[in-house]
């Protein structure tokens, strides 16, 4: 297997931790930035409703830490990239509480939550198939050294 080879499975699973990376700090950026933008698609105003957008922008770059450790390096951070499964599991099944014990009539909100659902959904896919590639890379390498 020439070196090309070698490491496509890490420059797989960096793709795909870099996609998820950039989604969430695009959010974080724009709830930080921009809050009167968002606010009113979570049913929130003035600013009190500002403050909390902002509050959950920096909620979700600090939530982004293990994700840039793994996406340095997903072998070697392989346990930051494990974090990063875990975390996303949490985030989706708590938006999806969230979503269904929501009262009727706030479909604004429920509008929101979903879109956070299907973006989370996607990131956790792309997440776990990324640690399936580390761990196809750990295979190989593994099963290099015993030849």
């Amino acid at each position: 297997m020439n070196m090309r080879g070698r490491n496509f499975w890490l420059w797989l699973a960096r793709l795909l931790i870099g996609l998820v990376l950039f989604v969430n700090i695009h959010c974080a950026l724009a709830f930080l930035c921009q809050p009167a933008r968002y606010a009113p698609g979570f049913e929130l105003e003035g600013v009190i409703g500002e403050s909390l957008l902002r509050g959950m922008g920096v909620l979700f770059l600090m939530w982004n830490v293990p994700y840039l450790i793994a996406f340095i390096h997903p072998i070697r951070h392989k346990i930051s990239l494990i974090e990063t499964v875990v975390m996303q599991s949490i985030g989706l099944v708590g938006e999806g509480i969230i979503y269904l014990t929501l009262p009727q009539g706030h479909m604004i909100a429920q509008a929101s939550i979903q879109r956070f659902i299907i973006f989370d959904g996607a990131g956790l896919v792309a997440l776990i198939i990324a640690l399936w590639s580390v761990q196809k890379k750990l295979d190989n390498i593994k099963s290099t050294s015993e030849r």
